[in-house]
């Protein structure tokens, strides 16, 4: 199994000049950390006008500051809002190119169509079509990428022929995802045979449907691109503390902050009948600080012994990676930050590392339990 990093760029009232700036050049800083320590992945999101809860609008100007600082950490749209009024698909996949040429053949491309009527709202997207946009757009990028010369004629945009540059450097193109939330999307990423990149930040009890699923239809998938990405990414929380109760307070009091800005997003599936959003969007799901501060089953915050405990459960469930979120408006002080990732790639990623014989839950693990803590 391994592990990546995402980030949503929260920043919390009161404002100043400086909270923005602090939040994009500590997060870089934390990347290249990352890097340095061998962790797999890390994955920008893209949002508009959702004040506090994510500043992250030009998702591909910060990783490509990411990718320049960084030699070997995949870089992870995660994911290009494919909505045509939103982003015109020739756009994006030359924004995707360039980001697959600057980190030299990293890029993992995710895709989606936004969850909140702030943002769908804004640029007069109609929700009932959002999905058929995405599906539209997924089936036109990976010909721009490999096709001199690329025409569409389709519902939701149009082009004469062009060839649009520059081309990926990854052959024949860039991993491509979906961020799903629900069983419907894990289907129809199966069917299309592209990664399933989750984006709820719940227990690998959510997951277990999701997977299965997606498992048994993507053998059977017409893929989109020119290859299929059979693989599961995982989202979570992380805290790789000092003690337990050090990482309860630090890291679990952080992830509540989070998750209670998050419920105060208007979710699409909460406000307008859609068919496109049938259920209410997954940032509303609210977890108590109490679940939180329990360290609740497969979330990876405690020791680095509890961590290795928790991860087990991704594990069966049958997740390849796990990116986790590990900080919300920098609550966390960045040396901690740091601090948490050199225990975890220290006592935690050895344990999941290619070739080491798995352990089952609940029995010992020589990783992280007498570990001695690290500086924070």
């Amino acid at each position: 199994m391994k592990f990546g990093i995402f980030y949503e760029h929260s920043v919390q009232k009161p404002w100043t000049r400086q909270s923005e700036l602090r939040a994009y050049q500590q997060a870089l800083e934390q990347i290249e950390l990352a890097d340095e320590l061998g962790f797999d992945q890390v994955w920008e999101v893209e949002h508009h006008f959702l004040e506090e809860y994510s500043h992250s609008s030009a998702p591909e100007v910060f990783l490509a500051a990411a990718a320049a600082r960084t030699k070997r950490i995949r870089i992870g749209m995660g994911i290009s809002v494919c909505l045509p009024p939103m982003n015109h698909p020739a756009r994006i996949a030359e924004r995707a190119a360039a980001l697959d040429l600057i980190s030299n053949g990293r890029l993992e491309f995710g895709t989606g169509r936004s969850a909140t009527w702030t943002e769908v709202g804004a640029f007069g997207i109609d929700p009932d079509a959002t999905k058929e946009m995405w599906d539209e757009v997924v089936r036109a990028i990976p010909r721009m990428w490999t096709e001199d010369e690329f025409e569409w004629n389709g519902k939701y945009f149009k082009m004469p022929p062009r060839n649009v540059l520059p081309k990926p450097i990854q052959d024949p193109h860039p991993p491509m995802w979906v961020a799903v939330s629900s069983p419907e999307t894990a289907v129809q990423a199966a069917e299309r045979g592209i990664g399933m990149l989750g984006v709820t930040l719940g227990t690998p009890a959510d997951y277990k449907r999701l997977v299965s699923d997606y498992r048994r239809i993507i053998k059977h998938c017409d893929p989109v691109g020119k290859f299929v990405n059979n693989q599961v990414n995982a989202a979570s929380w992380m805290y790789c503390g000092e003690d337990e109760n050090e990482a309860r307070a630090v890291g679990g009091g952080a992830a509540f902050n989070f998750f209670r800005t998050a419920a105060h997003l208007v979710g699409l599936g909460g406000i307008y009948p859609s068919h496109a959003y049938t259920a209410h969007a997954n940032a509303t799901a609210l977890l108590s600080q109490a679940e939180i501060q329990s360290l609740r089953e497969g979330f990876p915050v405690g020791t680095p012994d509890q961590i290795i405990e928790n991860l087990r459960y991704w594990e069966e469930v049958g997740v390849e990676r796990v990116v986790c979120m590990i900080n919300f408006d920098q609550q966390i002080p960045h040396p901690k930050v740091l601090a948490s990732l050199e225990r975890f790639a220290k006592y935690v990623m050895p344990e999941f590392a290619e070739g080491k014989q798995t352990s089952k839950r609940g029995e010992k693990s020589k990783g992280g339990p007498e570990a001695p803590p690290m500086p924070a």
